[in-house]
Formats: structure tokens, sequence, C-alpha cells
């Protein structure tokens, strides 16, 4: 098939989502018997009440089911011009989880590379693939968020264990003519980073500037380090200056946002930023009390789960907004096609 021109009549859409989350299921209460905490205590402070957890699963697993899930009744693999897969929990250092799951997906002939923003990776993945469908260089890409992030976490650590979970998103991203269709057009994406904040959530151990060697092995300094008030002021303004920054850009003022999809990262932190944009709370998607923070994969989680509902309506503005270590962060603009997910 050759490659539509991009232009006048040709747009950068979501062709369909998917989404996967593992089965096992641990809750505040589990926490509880084996912390310093409660379920009163995490809820109130997170706004979480239960996440999910990989026991058997690889990262590649978890992109392969959402990914499929995505591709499913659409387009066949071999359609595929290429995959990019947000993650900073590889299945491994070399090759690329993306190569993994192309290997899976028996997609032949296509690109695959992973990309690692942290919790702004999907965004930044999404950024990237629009960029390619634009210029030509592609016109069918699989973008994926897939995190194991049970396995990046000290669970004797009650600051960073209560918040993080596993799972993964997907969609399929394509230039499209307006005859065809598709749920919905991206008509913008935006992105930022401070690498002064690199250190405000990081893992010191485990790279080739500090690997893990046989002395460092059992230490903490291999998992998550978090600075939270930090974290939390930082998030707070990430979101709220992307939302501004695309109702500028694309002249959507901001209430007339039907959706903010943010990043699900802490309740507190979305409610303040609705608040600073002076919109409702009931226009932030989030499901952040049943996943927990899922990082690169909560975004496309919650696009998937919400469009299977059928809670977008036709010509409705959504945004999508992420922040994270890197200091990252970024969005997307997307008009919403379909009356219902078919």
């Amino acid at each position: 098939m050759p490659i539509a021109r991009y232009g006048e009549n040709v747009q950068t859409s979501i062709l369909s989502t998917g989404s996967y989350l593992p089965q096992s299921v641990v809750t505040n209460e589990d926490l509880a018997r084996v912390l310093d905490t409660s379920d009163e205590w995490i809820w109130s402070h997170i706004g979480i009440r239960e996440r999910r957890i990989a026991r058997e699963e690889q990262t590649s697993d978890l992109a392969e089911r959402a990914a499929r899930r995505a591709l499913a009744g659409t387009i066949g693999t071999q359609d595929l011009d290429g995959i990019i897969v947000a993650t900073q929990t590889p299945d491994k250092p070399v090759p690329a989880t993306a190569c993994i799951l192309q290997h899976k997906l028996s997609a032949p002939n296509c690109f695959a590379f992973d990309i690692n923003a942290a919790c702004s990776g999907f965004v930044y993945a999404l950024h990237l693939a629009t960029g390619l469908i634009r210029s030509s260089l592609a016109r069918r890409i699989l973008v994926v968020g897939a995190e194991r992030m049970s396995r990046l976490v000290d669970w004797r650590d009650r600051r960073t264990c209560v918040i993080f979970s596993d799972g993964a998103g997907a969609l399929v991203l394509g230039g499209t003519e307006e005859r065809e269709p598709r749920l919905a057009d991206l008509l913008d994406t935006i992105v930022f980073n401070d690498g002064t904040g690199e250190e405000v959530i990081h893992v010191p151990l485990g790279g080739s500037s500090n690997p893990i060697t046989a002395e460092t092995v059992d230490s903490n300094l291999r998992y998550v380090q978090m600075d939270g008030r930090r974290v939390f002021t930082f998030a707070r303004n990430a979101f709220v200056e992307t939302v501004r920054a695309l109702s500028e850009r694309n002249r959507v003022p901001v209430v007339e946002l039907a959706h903010i999809i943010p990043h699900q990262a802490n309740m507190r932190i979305i409610e303040a930023a609705m608040s600073d944009l002076a919109l409702p709370i009931t226009r932030a998607v989030t499901h952040l009390a049943r996943y927990g923070n899922t990082c690169a994969a909560s975004i496309p989680i919650a696009l998937d789960e919400e469009a299977r509902e059928g809670r977008f309506a036709t010509g409705e503005s959504i945004a999508l907004v992420a922040f994270g270590t890197g200091l990252s962060w970024g969005g997307a603009l997307l008009r919403w096609r379909a009356q219902a997910y078919q």
C-alpha cells in the first residue's frame, strides 16, 4: 500500500485501542498486613484502593495482550510499518522490548524500538509516531505503553510500593483520509523536558554509570527513589501548563475540553490541577483507585476503557496529559469521531 502524503485531506488518527491488566490484585489491606500503612492512609493521600501485579508475565507479554486487542478487527500485523513501546521496565537491557513484541506478534517488515520517558513515555511515543506519519515515513504504527513496575519497587518501602502497578495499553495510529473510519483524530502533541530534575524520581543503580555488582546487588538503590513533595509540585504545574499550551496552540478554550485523561499518578495531583484549570473534577478520567500508577501504560489503559464503555461523544475534544521522570511532561489533543466503539 503506498504511503499517503500528509495534506489537506489526511489526518493523523487513532484507529483502535486496547489494554491489558494482570489478573493478580493486591489491595491496600494486603499491604497493611506487611507494612506500616493502612487503607485509609493510602486512599486519602494517593487515591488508590488496589493495584494489579504481574506474577509470571513479562513486560512484552503485557504489551502483546494489549496490542492484540487493539489490532483485533482493524488491520493485520503485516500492515504495520512500525512498533514503538514506551517502557521503563523492559524485558532485558538489549534488545528493545518492541523487538520482542514484534516477534510475538509475527509483524514482518516493520521497525521496532523502545522509548524511555518514564510516565510521559506514551505521550512521547505518540509525538514521535505522529511525526513519522506526517512526514510520510510510515502509515500505520502500533504505539504501546507497557510496564512491570512491581519489579522496580522495593516492597519494603511504603513510600513507593503502594503507588505502582503493572499493565499495558496500546493504540494503532495511522494517516487517514476524511472518508476513512477511525476513533479519533490526533490534532496535536506537545512534549517538554527539564533534565535539571533528573534525580527527583530515579533509579540510581543498574546503568553503565553505576552498574549492579556483587556488593550492591541487595542495595535499595536498584529501586525507584522519589522526592514526593517535589514530584507533587512539578506534576501539578506540568499538568496545568500542558493543558493550557494545547488549548492555546489549537484555539480550543480549556472550558471546551470535554475530558482530560491524565497520567494516573496521584488523585491529589489531579484534583489540584483541575482546580487550577477551573474545571470540574468530573471531566478528569481516573482509574487510579482500581489500577494504581501503571506509568507509561496509564493513559492508554484509561483511553481504551473509556472508549469501550462509550463515554466519549462524536466531536468532543479530549486532552491527554502526562508527567514524570526526566523531568518530562507533555500531552496530546484529540477530536473524537466514533459514536461508539465497534
